[in-house]
């Protein structure tokens, strides 16, 4: 694909959660589908008809066994995010159809125990957890992401440790 017809391709719905515990610290996951220090946060795309702050719930569940019970909403992003795909993967993920995502973050309180978070499901995100500062959080990010964690940490900065 030219970098033309990617330019034309429109951003993926999606939304975000910064997921932090008591002390302020960040949950992330190591992706199971990248490099070995490719870590990054709860993420995903918006179903047809979603309301975004479902989705966050949602996705929340599906990677980490987070149920929405157990988070206090805390706040989201003022603004949507944008971060285009690095020339390599545009066209090979999602299905081609999209140039990158545009996402809505969550900031969410964890109110239970590490007991609870179960990373083990059918399609599983990450192969491992742990809960980090957000400037370690800032760093572990694959670079093309960087700019959008950035942002996200910032508006959430006030919470975090």
């Amino acid at each position: 694909m030219t970098p033309e017809e990617a330019a034309r391709l429109p951003y993926r719905p999606c939304v975000g959660v910064v997921l932090i515990n008591r002390a302020g610290l960040v949950f992330a996951g190591r992706r199971t589908d990248g490099p070995a220090s490719a870590w990054q946060m709860p993420q995903g795309g918006i179903d047809e008809g979603e309301k975004p702050r479902k989705a966050a719930l949602r996705e929340l569940r599906e990677e980490t066994g987070v149920k929405a019970g157990l988070v206090e909403f805390v706040a989201k992003s003022p603004e949507w995010v944008t971060y285009d795909l690095p020339e390599e993967l545009v066209g090979k993920i999602w299905g081609g159809r999209y140039r990158g995502q545009r996402q809505r973050w969550f900031l969410f309180r964890f109110l239970g125990s590490d007991t609870d978070i179960d990373i083990e499901s059918d399609h599983p995100e990450f192969s491992e957890w742990r809960w980090v500062k957000a400037d370690e959080m800032l760093a572990a990010i694959v670079p093309f992401k960087r700019e959008v964690y950035r942002a996200v940490i910032e508006a959430f900065r006030p919470h975090l440790a």
